[in-house]
């Protein structure tokens, strides 16, 4: 899916909040700055020289995009933090070190003279670089960026993005869990409803619907899977709670309704039921959290676009990179084999 970084805050974030991709970046870019509190910092001047542009168009990005900007790393420094930054570049000046565009006594005098300074951080050098359209270098770094951003994703998760909602340490216990309620969604659909076999993709569908606003085959279709594919095992953890919520709720409604009416219940009935069931004010906060989980990393982690869901997107924090693609992500056989050890030295203990 094409993605346009200078017209996109949430492509953005989505990139700058991605440490291994950022870690990737650098390594790439390779450019270096002032070493200050243990990270490259750069100046105005510095960039404009590496974009190869005029300091006042940075000025006018930092006007436009200030509050991003800042929540990415850039900020102006004052008083004591001040004092020690020039002291850091005074210090790269004498030993002649080699870093853009500070390498004049002018540039000295003038941070020795100014009472704040703006500096950004690497992070913030890419945010400016998504956004700026007058530079050539930018356009080039952009492309670079989603190129490094998908290879990253793809080398982390050994290419099975489609199931990378396994690598979580909370997906395991979610799937079994939502399996034992399903047997009593089905137990009660078969026991309550007095319908055929189309009853158990039908009442399935409408689960899907109510918390995601699609139908398993749109979902399908979205997540380009083939006809092998068991969708459950696709959903995140989030998502799998909540449908294990409604397959047992909803069956304790309609075996109420069974023992009320005292026999089985007619398609009529059950949708019914089904509508009064899902307008439950409870159900509110937790659908729009699965509705934001999934569009969010879908659109992140496997470039899928829930259109239905467009309006609950928002950038995938940085704890969720962790979650999925960092040190504590492992693929599901790891994990796994990792129940099976536990579960064996529980049993040698009793």
């Amino acid at each position: 899916m094409a993605k346009s970084l200078t017209n996109s805050s949430l492509d953005r974030q989505n990139i700058l909040n991605n440490k291994y991709a950022l870690q990737e970046i650098q390594k790439a870019v390779g450019i270096q700055g002032i070493i200050f509190e243990n990270e490259f910092k750069f100046l105005k001047s510095q960039l404009a020289g590496f974009f190869e542009i005029d300091e006042r168009t940075i000025k006018r990005y930092l006007v436009k995009n200030e509050q991003e900007l800042k929540q990415n790393g850039y900020e102006i420094i004052k008083g004591k933090r001040l004092k020690e930054f020039k002291l850091a570049v005074k210090k790269i000046y004498v030993r002649d070190i080699d870093v853009p565009n500070i390498n004049s006594v002018t540039d000295i005098d003038v941070l020795t003279k100014t009472p704040s300074l703006g500096i950004f951080n690497f992070k913030s050098f890419l945010n400016l670089a998504m956004l700026l359209v007058e530079s050539k270098k930018a356009r080039l770094l952009r492309t670079a960026m989603l190129d490094i951003v998908i290879d990253t994703i793809n080398q982390r998760t050994k290419g099975k993005t489609k199931y990378i909602n396994q690598r979580d340490e909370d997906f395991i216990e979610s799937y079994f869990i939502e399996e034992n309620y399903r047997k009593e969604f089905v137990d009660a659909l078969h026991e309550y409803i007095d319908m055929g076999v189309f009853k158990y993709p039908i009442y399935t569908d409408k689960i899907y619907v109510s918390i995601f606003k699609e139908k398993s085959t749109e979902y399908r279709k979205i997540l380009k899977l083939e006809r092998k594919d068991r969708i459950r095992e696709t959903f995140y953890s989030e998502v799998l709670d909540l449908i294990a919520s409604y397959e047992y709720g909803f069956a304790k409604e309609l075996e109420i309704a069974f023992n009320k009416f005292g026999r089985k219940l007619t398609a009529f009935e059950t949708d019914k039921i089904f509508s009064v069931f899902e307008k439950q004010a409870l159900w509110k906060p937790l659908i729009e959290k699965a509705r934001n989980k999934m569009a969010s990393r879908d659109l992140a982690f496997r470039d899928a676009l829930h259109l239905k869901l467009e309006k609950y997107i928002s950038p995938v924090k940085a704890e969720d990179y962790e979650r999925f693609i960092g040190e504590k992500s492992k693929e599901l056989e790891e994990r796994l084999k990792e129940a099976k050890d536990v579960f064996k030295r529980l049993k040698e203990r009793e």
